[in-house]
Order: structure tokens, then sequence, then C-alpha cells
């Protein structure tokens, strides 16, 4: 007993006095994870914390810990590990509410949006101020519209030019689109040492060429321009005599900004590259985009008195080889309070740049802005394929061309490659059938004449099921004119203008035939009288249009009215009637001599057909709706609704040899 209490004693003293220096060692390595972590080595920060986080059995530190990994594993651009990582911390005796932001934000990078919606509602709840929220879940729901819908764009990996490493930022270096410079951090690049942000070599610029097969050859550094240090997102000028872009001097442990650096080209050979004098030494300036006159250079800048992360300027300069200006922030429409990066400066003056700040599909998307006057931008989504889930960035376009390049993460290693996209042309065609109005049976041998706003104009017949096909051009519009002996021309039209998607048009053209009379609906009198009443109008305008379109035609104008009061009576209204149309045929430019007013009073009562049973069932098909039959019906409602059928505005067609005075 005696011995196990001194063995007791010994061991108590023994951790006490083992217990500050295991104190010290903790806190040693805590110290060294946040150091690793702030001068953005995070590979290394995630290995430091992790051993503190398994070493320590302070519930508070354990937290801490768990937020930093993911925090780490977020900034590497590793959705999964930090969404598992972000999930321990929301569960930890102390979670942060960023935790919980971050969370939502790694599972919307993942692509599952409805999940990663219901995570930022949780963040509502924890943080209900936050505008951010209510921004993200609605990228989510256009995700998810946008991916139901996508643009036309056809997209396709470059492999011959990627590699397992990070390959991105292209730049077509050469007229004819054949030569490409990107940056790699690929085995090969320059600088030897890592990137402890990226757990890669110092990025290097790298050029692949088109071969007459149209294969991209093996990348190889462009070693004149190449440092031991970081270099890439290359920046051509029109004619492709000089070239910026970007250098960051970055140690495993420190990081001293980066610069923009300039390089002529005479003949093959390229000057030394030298540095752009835009900002103070300290401050960065990155992804240069240099515009079409040469005139105006883009870049990327955290400069104070910026919107949010990192923001995208312009400077100017007035000739080759004069200062450039005063740089100049883009403004809101632009920049966000999160990151603007990447842009691209198109011969046009559209401009394309990368953020994580705009509505859009998760970590950095592709947007469009184009300059609406003064200093205003319209910025729309690029969309998918262009953009997705991941990070899409560093676009470029061949000149004139909806083709080019563009940087993606969307395999899900965490690494880049370069993808090529291409809008194709636009295919536009129109499947047509011409039916018969009355019988709803095709009309087969109808002539079929397309005419074009562009001035095109040709034609096609009719195949047995009544069937005709065009194809058409982009931003026309065109009139479909359908004849054939015993019919009135029937005509539709259709238009190609605003269309942004190729598309197969869908048309039915009706033909009513001439050997019978046509009735006019919805012509309306008040009780007793003549005059036409506006509602009218309506129905007499596209018999304007018809006799327009059947410009040998001539018509009689038939006018009918029920039995009720004397014969005479009704025959001197309907007579009226009949010349009130006429007269307003004449007034909107039809000649006299093709119209005749002919009222028929109550002498031609109407037969009940096809058309008349589906609307008043109590009829007899073939019935004839003279007074007495009327009579004869069951109610009072029925007959007035068989008086309603007889009074009526018909045309019929009396020639169809009509020729138009010159």
């Amino acid at each position: 007993m005696v011995a196990r209490m001194k063995r007791l004693i010994y061991l108590t003293v023994a951790v006490a006095l083992l217990f500050p220096s295991m104190l010290e060692a903790q806190k040693q390595k805590t110290e060294r994870a946040y150091a690793a972590y702030n001068a953005g080595s995070y590979y290394d920060a995630i290995d430091y914390f992790k051993d503190v986080y398994s070493k320590t059995r302070d519930k508070q530190l354990k937290a801490d810990m768990v937020f930093m990994v993911s925090e780490c594993y977020r900034l590497i651009d590793d959705p999964k590990n930090a969404e598992l990582w972000y999930k321990r911390a929301v569960r930890s005796p102390f979670p942060k509410p960023e935790a919980q932001y971050w969370l939502a934000e790694s599972t919307k990078k993942l692509g599952r949006y409805p999940q990663a919606i219901e995570e930022f509602r949780k963040y509502r709840q924890l943080v209900p101020g936050d505008p951010r929220t209510e921004q993200q879940i609605r990228s989510c729901e256009l995700a998810m519209q946008w991916q139901s819908s996508p643009e036309s764009y056809n997209v396709e990996e470059l492999k011959e030019a990627n590699t397992g490493d990070s390959d991105f930022s292209p730049a077509f270096g050469r007229d004819d689109n054949g030569l490409v410079w990107f940056t790699s951090s690929r085995d090969d690049a320059k600088g030897n040492k890592e990137h402890g942000a990226t757990g890669q070599s110092f990025t290097d610029i790298f050029e692949t060429r088109l071969d007459k097969k149209g294969k991209w050859s093996t990348p190889v550094p462009v070693d004149f321009l190449n440092s031991e240090f970081e270099d890439g997102t290359p920046s051509f000028s029109a004619d492709y005599s000089e070239v910026w872009f970007t250098r960051c001097e970055a140690g495993k442990r420190e990081s001293k900004g980066c610069v923009i650096m300039y390089s002529t080209r005479e003949g093959t050979r390229w000057s030394d590259p030298v540095k752009v004098e835009l900002l103070a030494d300290s401050l960065v300036a990155a992804h240069p985009s240099i515009s079409h006159d040469g005139q105006t250079l883009y870049f990327v800048s955290d400069m104070p008195g910026g919107r949010g992360g990192k923001d995208i300027y312009r400077t100017t300069r007035t000739s080759p080889g004069s200062a450039w200006s005063r740089p100049e922030n883009l403004g809101s429409d632009i920049n966000t309070r999160g990151n603007e990066l990447f842009p691209f400066i198109r011969d046009n003056g559209t401009l394309y740049f990368a953020s994580d700040g705009h509505i859009g599909m998760g970590g950095l998307d592709i947007f469009k802005a184009t300059p609406q006057g003064g200093e205003s931008w319209l910025v729309d989504n690029m969309r998918p394929p262009i953009n997705s889930p991941a990070d899409d960035f560093g676009i470029t376009f061949e000149p004139g061309a909806e083709k080019g390049i563009f940087s993606s993460s969307r395999k899900g290693r965490g690494d880049d490659d370069l993808y090529t996209f291409e809008m194709p042309p636009l295919l536009f065609s129109i499947t047509g059938l011409v039916k018969d109005e009355k019988t709803g049976l095709p009309v087969q041998g109808a002539t079929v004449q397309l005419i074009a706003s562009d001035g095109a104009n040709m034609q096609t017949e009719t195949g047995n099921a009544g069937d005709f096909k065009f194809s058409l051009r982009p931003e026309v519009d065109y009139i479909f004119l359908a004849s054939k002996n015993g019919y009135l021309n029937g005509k539709e039209k259709e238009t190609t203008r605003g269309q942004d998607k190729s598309r197969d048009f869908m048309a039915t053209i009706q033909m009513t035939p001439i050997d019978r009379p046509i009735e006019l609906p919805n012509i309306f009198y008040d009780f007793g009288k003549w005059d036409l009443r506006p509602e009218s109008m309506v129905s007499l305008d596209k018999l304007v249009e018809t006799l327009i379109d059947n410009p040998n035609v001539t018509i009689e104008l038939m006018s009918h009215t029920d039995s009720r009061d004397t014969e005479q009576f009704n025959l001197d209204l309907s007579q009226k009637r009949a010349q009130s149309v006429v007269d307003y045929l004449i007034g909107r430019g039809i000649a006299a001599d093709r119209l005749t007013a002919k009222g028929y009073g109550e002498t031609s009562p109407k037969v009940v057909d096809d058309a008349i049973m589906k609307d008043s069932p109590f009829l007899r098909l073939g019935a004839t709706l003279t007074e007495q039959y009327i009579n004869s019906l069951a109610s009072d409602e029925q007959k007035e609704i068989a008086h309603q059928i007889n009074r009526r505005t018909e045309f019929k067609v009396l020639r169809t040899d009509y020729v138009p005075a010159k």
C-alpha cells in the first residue's frame, strides 16, 4: 500500500512537472500553424492545424482547429474536404456563424444546390441581416434553371495542353490563332520552389502550337519570359508585337506581391521583360488585358479604396511608350464586395471577367460586361456550359469569332484545366402544313412562296400530306404565302430575329375554299342600325389583309338578317349593312370595283353544319334555320341563338382574274 502511494505521488508530480512543457509545445505548434496560414501556405497549415487538433483535449482549441482546417481547404479550392470539415465546425461545441455560411458555399460549389439553399437558410437564422444570404439563395435557384436550359456553346477539354497540375489563363499569340500561351504549374516550370497556397510548383508561361492536322503540340515553356518566381496570365497587343503578363515574387512562407511585366517583339526575338510602373511597390497589380487599340490596360488589384476583395481597374496612355495614367476603378457595375479577377477586353469593347461576388453558379463564374455609355456596364452571367459549380475563369476569344479557350476546375480535383468553346452557327428551318380551313384536310400541290426581309424569294410545292420545308437565316423576317386554284391565298409569318439558339419552327397555313360563302365573324351593329360598331374593325381588317394577299379577287359582301320584322325592312337594312362594310374596305384602300354590296334580308337562312353543331348541339345537323324551324325549338334562349346565327355578314368570291389598275 505504501509503495503504491509513493508511485502515485511520483506520477502526479511527474505529470505536474511535464504539463507546462506540454502546454508550451502545443502553443508553439499552434503558432506555427497560424504562421503558415497567414503566409498563405495552406497545405502546410492543414497538417499543422490537424496535428494540434489531434493532440489537444481543450474543446475550444479543438473547435478553433476544425474551423481553421475548413478555411484552409476552402482557400486551396477543395470544396469536398471543406464541406466535410465545415460540417464538423458547425457541430462543434463552439461553432462560428461563418462556418455555417462557408458550409453552404462549399455545398453550392459541389453543385448540390437544393442542399445549399437549406444551409444558407440555416445561416440566415444565425445572421439575419447578412445581404449575401438572399443573393446566394437566388444564385442556387438560377443555377438550377440555367442547368436545365444551357446556352448553345460546345465546350471540350483541351486535352493536349492539360496536365494533372494547374493550367489556366490562355491567350492567342498569333493572328491565325494557331499559337496559344497559357499559365501552368507543371513539372517543366522554371521555378523549382513549391507554392504554399497550391502545393504545386511556381507557375510559368507555356506555349502550344496548332499543327496542320488540327492537333495542339506538347506545351513548352516560354523561357525568355519566365523567371524563378510565378509568371502567368499573358495578354497580347492586337498585332502580337507586345505582351503583358503577371509576375509574383513569392516564397514558400512569404509574398512580395505581384507586378505587371512587359516585353516587345522584334522579328522572332522578345526583349527582356520590364516592370510596368502602375502602383507603389507594396501594392498588387495582376492579370493584365490590353485593349485592341493598345491605349487601355485593364488589370486586377486590391489597392486601398476598392469595393471588396480584388477589383478590376483600368489605366490609359496616349501613345505606345508613353506613361500610364492613374488607375481608375471600373465601378460598382463590375466590382463587388467579392473578388473580380482575370479581365479580358475584346476587340468590340466587351469586357469578360471572373467573379465570386456577382450572382453565379459557385466559386468563380465568367461574366460578360457590355458598355452602356458613360461609366455604366450591363453585366450578364455566361451560364452553362461555360460556367459550372466549380471555378471558371481566364477566358479568351479568337478575334471576331464566338469561340476561344477558358479555364475551369470543373473536374473536381482542385486543379485547373483549359477548355475550348465555340458557339455553333445558328441553324433555322421551318416545317409547315397547308390545310383546308373548312375540312381540316391537307392541301397537296399548293405553291408555298417564301418572302424574306433580306430579299430572298423562293417557292416549293406541298407534298401529299400538305407539308413543306424551308431553311431560314438568322435575323430575318419571313412571310409564307400558300396559293392554289379554288382557294384564297393563305399566309403565315415568322422571324428569326432575336433567336440565340438553333430552332426548327412549325407553321400551319389555313387555306379557305372559294366554292361557298365565307362568313366574317364578329361583325356587329346596334339593333335596327347599319353603322359598324368598333369591335367589328378587327375582323374587317383581316379581310383587308386577305384582299391585299389576293389582288386578283373580286368579292360580293353579303349581309343577312333574322326573320323578325317585315321582309322589306330586312332587305333594306341588310343592303345598308353590306354597303357599310364596302365603304369601310374602300376607306382602307381596297379598289371599289373589287367590291359589291348585296343585302339578302331573311331570304337565305343558315344551314346547320358541324361547326354550328359544335357550339349549339341542340340544333339538328343539316337543318335550315327557317322561322318555322326556329319556332319549334324548346326555349326562348335556343330560339335567340338560332336567330343570332342567321344574322351574319359573309363574302363570296366573284372573280379570280381581276387585274388591278396601274
